[in-house]
């Protein structure tokens, strides 16, 4: 209840200071609460309630709450963007005539500007992701791991947004990359195992050989770890959770270890990420790779003397204005690769999009990371 209190007074706030610098008459007042309200519905109603069998209205509600997610932000953005070109030409007489037509076409050019923001964005994440090669450069890397290929498919957030087709796409972008190691580094679905068991099936044909590993994110948390985890162990991925696993490349022995996401403290009190305890009993490797959905995870991950930790969650803020917000809130690894000590860090942007089917100033990734000596 808190934090619905909280949620209505921000949601509250931003609609008062939209309409009193756009709307003039009692229908644009109106006009503009809609989008407002359909992004506090989903704090106050569909966060806080457990079901499950929504209707085709309730599920059209749902979506549209979402995109209303994204329009409101874009129209936050602009209206403070006009704010700030009226105060800039507010007082130099030369720039009267500037200031007259920001103040008069400003406000169609807010509304249809979100509006465009809106179509692009969702245009851009339905089209898919693309492939991301990236090298990481080890230190006396063992030469039958020169090269060595691995896909990350990461953030899928199946479910409302994403179903079975975008995912059977992804898949069959996957497998044409021949890696040797599938990675799925959490926030897979959103949702229960009853509502999208077969919108994750084509995700076995990437589990085929033994070599697609699976750990959870705090979406997956959220939707059901325990029933997530078995379905996912049934569809051939190794599961990990605070454990390891060995592979093999020629005469290379390769630790791949994966450790819990802190949500799942929310249901298992106590319970949380430990690379310290994945990494117990390895023995000796020529490399050592961390499966950590959250990135902020990093500095445990050092200490534990892994060699690359793969993580996403942060979606690289998703689309304008929140990629610059998540800065703040996950540098120095928000997106891409970087260094944490003598440990790389891999933040993808991820495969799929949560909440608002959105992306501007981002792109979805399948990443595949080669291994190449120094």
């Amino acid at each position: 209840m808190r934090f619905i209190a909280v949620a209505t007074l921000i949601i509250a706030a931003g609609y008062a200071y939209v309409a009193s610098r756009l709307a003039d008459r009692t229908w644009e007042w109106l006009a503009l609460a809609l989008p407002f309200f359909l992004v506090w519905v989903v704090p106050a109603y569909y966060w806080s309630s457990d079901r499950e069998d929504e209707g085709f209205f309730e599920q059209l509600v749902h979506q549209a709450s979402y995109l209303s997610m994204a329009w409101v932000s874009f129209a936050l953005v602009l209206t403070l963007a006009r704010d700030a070109l009226l105060l800039l030409t507010a007082w130099p007489p030369a720039l009267a005539g500037v200031h007259a037509m920001v103040t008069t076409a400003g406000v169609p050019v807010v509304v249809v500007g979100s509006f465009v923001a809106l179509a692009v964005g969702a245009l851009a994440a339905y089209r898919g992701p693309r492939v991301k090669g990236v090298d990481v450069p080890v230190d006396g890397l063992h030469e039958d791991l020169e090269g060595f290929r691995i896909v990350q498919i990461s953030d899928l957030h199946v479910g409302r947004g994403f179903g079975a087709r975008y995912v059977r796409r992804v898949v069959d972008l996957a497998r044409t990359l021949s890696p040797d190691l599938v990675t799925l580094t959490g926030d897979m679905v959103d949702g229960p195992v009853e509502r999208l068991a077969d919108d994750v099936e084509p995700l076995r044909a990437l589990a085929q050989d033994g070599r697609a590993f699976f750990i959870l994110g705090n979406h997956d948390c959220y939707s059901g770890a325990t029933a997530w985890s078995a379905h996912f162990r049934a569809l051939g991925m190794r599961v990990l959770l605070n454990e390891h696993a060995i592979v093999s490349k020629g005469m290379a022995r390769i630790v791949v270890a994966g450790v819990l996401d802190p949500a799942i403290a929310m249901t298992q009190p106590g319970a949380g990420p430990r690379p310290d305890v994945a990494m117990k009993g390895a023995g000796a490797a020529a490399f050592r790779l961390l499966l950590a959905h959250n990135p902020k995870i990093a500095p445990l991950g050092e200490r534990a003397g892994f060699d690359l930790q793969l993580s996403g969650h942060t979606h690289a803020g998703q689309f304008f204005p929140w990629t610059i917000a998540v800065r703040l809130v996950h540098a120095p690894h928000v997106a891409g690769l970087s260094r944490e000590g003598r440990m790389w860090v891999y933040v993808s942007a991820g495969t799929g999009s949560w909440g608002p089917p959105v992306r501007l100033g981002t792109t979805l990734e399948l990443t595949l990371i080669r291994l190449v000596r120094a």
